[in-house]
């Protein structure tokens, strides 16, 4: 274990996150008060662990801080980071803020590898990134218009890696219709008190919004259509997601009811990790129901993979992509895998690591390298594919980032809003977050529970919660 010792309370997450990106097969544990001032015994403390100290510099701004700590560390572990001192999970917001103060890309450039240690690969995608979300982004109305987000927290299965809010259709399939009519009184809230602004993109995610059965999409998407001005929207996504879930009939009610943006997502490509990662799913039923989709009209496909699933090298990503590429997406997002506490994933890790079956700890037995990133990277491109959005993850495998690629006119614009915050994002359903941005940068945010029987018994209160926040 390492131990960290500081006589300040404040940046305890940063210097967390940057003692993980350097060591992160170790616990990490951040204390706050000088070394001796705290009780050892309760934290289990031994001379076994190492142990760091900083003290005396409480009012150091914390860039110069991380400064400090990253080269310290990269000269004990002679490691460089790909993202430097970053811990954000914003990277590309730092550069959009350095172009908004009308710094030149040179500038940018020299900032992000001066300032923040970040790697010249990193630092131009981050700026191509930013440039591209400039473009996308450029007929958005911040300040008098929103986004809708609708959870469905339904899956056929739970895959192990997942945290979100997920339930199996099975156990809860008598109680969807009355879920439902929980989000029919939740987008009433909406019609009523978003009347004058302008509804920008609408996501249905999960989950697996396609456990719906065509009459539910269709009642569901039909009963938005009539409550709220759907006249400037200008993306209508259905994250279909699990192809188990997918039906032709499914696909015409979505079709038929105006959703033009859809996610049919493989994760790998490679059968015999989507058995280890419980997808419950082959490949050659992916292919078969991107296929459909495409026979159904939809021309704007997006695709997720993960890269360093367990067991997985550089040889299945290789095959993985080059079966992707058959298939040519218009939209290609690439995870790094983080394992989160609250996933099966993690609790099947820690179990073999309990009982010795583990031979190395949790977060070494995932494995994602540069060569993996750099040959998504590479077919994304070759399949016509820019990035045009990025994001980053604690604990995510390999310190790297998850990146959206997409071609020319197909890129997400609700994947760039909700990463860059810049406009108010209203969340319907069980385990959702509404996120009011406020000019300045200021955000402030409200939840619903996400227990689903929770959710419904307390609907009101859901609601209440958003009418307050927007009051």
């Amino acid at each position: 274990m390492i131990v960290i010792y500081l006589d300040f309370d404040k940046y305890q997450y940063d210097v967390h996150s940057l003692f993980k990106a350097f060591y992160p097969e170790e616990e990490i544990m951040v204390l706050p008060g000088e070394k001796g001032s705290f009780p050892e015994k309760e934290a289990k403390i031994t001379d076994k662990d190492e142990v760091y100290s900083y003290s005396g510099i409480e009012h150091i701004e914390k860039n110069q801080l991380k400064k400090t700590i990253y080269e310290e560390l990269s000269g004990e572990t002679g490691k460089k980071l790909p993202w430097g001192n970053l811990t954000g999970i914003r990277p590309t917001r730092i550069a959009m803020s350095f172009m908004e103060e009308g710094k030149n890309d040179a500038e940018v450039e020299s900032l992000m590898k001066n300032t923040y240690f970040v790697s010249d690969e990193k630092t131009k995608l981050c700026l191509e990134i930013a440039h591209r979300e400039k473009e996308v982004l450029k007929g958005i109305d911040y300040e008098n218009g929103y986004s809708l987000y609708i959870g469905i927290p339904f899956c056929p299965t739970t895959c192990l890696y997942c945290s979100f809010t997920s339930y199996p259709i099975v156990s809860y399939k008598n109680m969807v219709d009355d879920y439902l009519s929980c989000l029919e009184k939740e987008i009433d809230y909406v019609a009523e008190n978003f009347a004058t602004k302008t509804l920008d993109t609408i996501y249905i995610g999960g989950g697996t919004p396609t456990t719906l059965e065509p009459h539910q999409l269709e009642r569901l998407i039909g009963y938005l259509k009539d409550k709220l001005d759907m006249s400037k929207v200008k993306e209508f996504t259905v994250e279909s997601g699990r192809p188990d879930s997918i039906t032709r009939e499914k696909l015409r009610a979505m079709k038929k009811m105006g959703v033009d943006r859809i996610s049919v997502n493989p994760q790998t490509m490679n059968d015999e990790t989507l058995k280890l990662i419980g997808r419950r799913h082959t490949v050659a039923q992916l292919v078969d129901a991107f296929n459909m989709a495409r026979e159904e009209g939809f021309d704007n496909i997006n695709m997720d993979i993960i890269l360093g699933l367990p067991g997985e090298t550089a040889l299945e990503v290789s095959h993985t992509i080059e079966e992707i590429k058959k298939l040519s997406p218009d939209d290609l997002t690439v995870h790094s895998l983080a394992i989160k506490r609250g996933s099966k994933l993690y609790e099947v890790l820690h179990e073999k690591e309990i009982k010795g079956e583990l031979k190395v700890p949790i977060l070494q037995s995932i494995n994602n390298t540069e060569e993996m990133m750099e040959i998504a990277a590479k077919g994304a491109r070759d399949m016509g594919l820019t990035p045009y959005y990025l994001y980053r993850q604690k604990n995510i495998s390999g310190n790297f980032e998850n990146t959206g690629y997409a071609r020319e006119g197909k890129a997400g614009i609700y994947n760039i809003l909700i990463n860059e915050e810049v406009q108010s994002i209203v969340a319907l359903g069980a385990g959702t977050v509404t996120k009011r941005v406020y000019g300045g940068g200021r955000i402030e945010r409200c939840d619903n529970v996400k227990d689903v029987p929770l959710y419904m018994e307390n609907l009101q209160e859901m609601i209440d919660r958003k009418r307050k926040l927007f009051k």
